[in-house]
């Protein structure tokens, strides 16, 4: 348990900054999910509508720092590329 007022402190920020985080990665993965549903239901056009709403979604929680740089780059690649290889 924490002991200085500073580290209560602490204790009560990255309980703020833990579910500010938990929210922005459950919308990213709500936007990831829906052009998944639109791959898997074989409609590229509603696949590339949602793809390119999940692109700034997933570069804003990189850029807030929920998840690394590399990760989501990663994750745009390959959504595109499933998007791209739809007939």
């Amino acid at each position: 348990m924490a002991n200085t007022s500073s580290a209560k402190k602490m204790v009560r920020k990255i309980e703020r900054r833990t579910a500010v985080n938990t929210s922005r990665r459950s919308r990213m993965r709500t936007f990831i999910r829906k052009v998944e549903e639109a791959i898997v239901g074989g409609d590229k056009k509603n696949a590339e509508a949602a793809l390119k709403a999940a692109e700034p979604e997933i570069m804003r929680a990189v850029s807030k720092g929920v998840i690394h740089k590399n990760t989501g780059s990663r994750k745009v690649s390959r959504l595109s590329s499933r998007v791209k290889a739809m007939g």
